[in-house]
């Protein structure tokens, strides 16, 4: 299942790296990320003041389907292929989406793509402060370069 078939939501950006690991090995490392980057008392605190509606971490991890770290609901997690992640809170509906394809001779593209609707004024200014000023773009790529040295260093196991 799709994220953005579930919110129906604009895209936003994507970015994509290749890395030189099996999609197994970037999937775990796509999960070991994503928990670590959202899954402190800092995000819960972000969440909090957000009114992010998903709040703690719940539910397994590596994801499946319903489980929860602040920010964000897993919508689909299929290992080796697809992490969908979706949230909401008073200023967006969003869904970040994490696709795996292998790339031949061992190797992994990995492409996170941004889905969001900002309504209304508060969003909008939102979208300015947290899109506009490219700060989601180089959060983003951060974790993808994290992604790829985690999945290089065969971390990001569970």
């Amino acid at each position: 299942m799709d994220a953005t078939e579930k919110h129906d939501l604009p895209f936003v950006d994507a970015h994509t790296s290749l890395v030189a690991a099996e999609p197994d090995a970037v999937w775990r490392a796509v999960a070991e990320t994503v928990r670590r980057g959202f899954g402190h008392r800092r995000a819960e605190a972000v969440a909090r003041l957000l009114g992010c509606a998903d709040r703690t971490v719940s539910g397994p991890w590596p994801p499946a389907e319903g489980s929860t770290i602040p920010g964000f609901r897993t919508a689909a997690a299929v290992p080796g292929r697809e992490l969908a992640l979706t949230g909401s809170h008073r200023f967006s509906t969003y869904a970040l989406i994490f696709r795996l394809e292998e790339a031949g001779e061992g190797r992994t593209r990995v492409r996170a793509e941004t889905w969001a609707a900002f309504p209304g004024p508060a969003g909008r200014l939102y979208r300015l402060v947290v899109i506009g000023t490219r700060g989601h773009a180089l959060a983003v790529r951060r974790m993808l370069t994290t992604v790829r040295a985690r999945a290089l260093q065969g971390r990001g196991t569970g």
